[in-house]
């Protein structure tokens, strides 16, 4: 028997029907959508936790980011200095730290890749200020809004946490429950677009009513 591909598959859901792509395809089918998705629990909790002891750093005792740094900074290279010094005088090897530089290939990679991007956010610029994409400039400066309303209602950092943690729980809570979510979606569409109709059936109507009427008033003023 020749199957046919455009024919449903009998026992398969709607979310398979509706859209081929899964969650892990949209957010690229690598490393990140596997943290995202929670694949690599280990380094997702990490991030997590990371995340949670950087505001409680920053934001419950009180540290700023460059006193952090500092702080962190003379702790290491003291510890490394007191080691290079014992390792010499007790005839022990120093601390295995690597000779770290950048070279001039990592630095003409770097310099194209904001180069490129730099280009591609000035070009958008460009386009916006010389009215070329309506779509562009509305999309920018909702976004702009959204961002200048956020940053009034909370501090970067509160702003931060809750975007990671957002990302790290909504889209596997989402992927774990889709096939409920996306029916109730769908629903929801369905509502509303019947509410719409039915706004737009009234409002049609009353426009119609007052522009009859207001004909009716021009008729008889005229007659007077």
């Amino acid at each position: 028997m020749i199957s046919d591909p455009d024919r449903p598959v009998a026992g398969s859901s709607p979310r398979s029907l509706a859209r081929q792509r899964s969650v892990h395809d949209i957010f690229g089918s690598g490393i990140v959508a596997d943290v995202i998705l929670w694949r690599r629990k280990d380094v997702t909790i990490g991030i997590l936790v990371g995340a949670l002891a950087s505001w409680v750093v920053f934001e419950a005792a009180g540290y700023t980011l460059l006193s952090l740094v500092s702080n962190v900074l003379l702790l290491l290279i003291c510890v490394l200095f007191a080691w290079a010094k014992a390792a010499g005088i007790l005839n022990r090897p120093p601390p295995p730290i690597p000779e770290m530089h950048l070279s001039e290939e990592m630095t003409h990679e770097a310099a194209v890749f904001v180069r490129f991007h730099m280009n591609m956010v000035l070009s958008a610029f460009n386009d916006i200020v010389q009215g070329k994409d309506s779509k562009l400039f509305y999309t920018i400066a909702l976004w702009l809004w959204l961002i200048s309303f956020v940053g009034g209602s909370t501090d970067i950092l509160t702003l931060g946490y809750t975007s990671v943690v957002v990302m790290l729980t909504v889209p596997a809570l989402y992927e774990k429950h889709e096939d409920g979510l996306d029916r109730l979606t769908k629903f929801a569409c369905k509502e509303v677009q019947m509410y719409e109709r039915i706004y737009s059936e009234c409002l049609g109507k009353y426009f119609t009513k007052a522009k009859k009427w207001a004909l009716e008033k021009k008729k008889l003023l005229t007659d007077v």
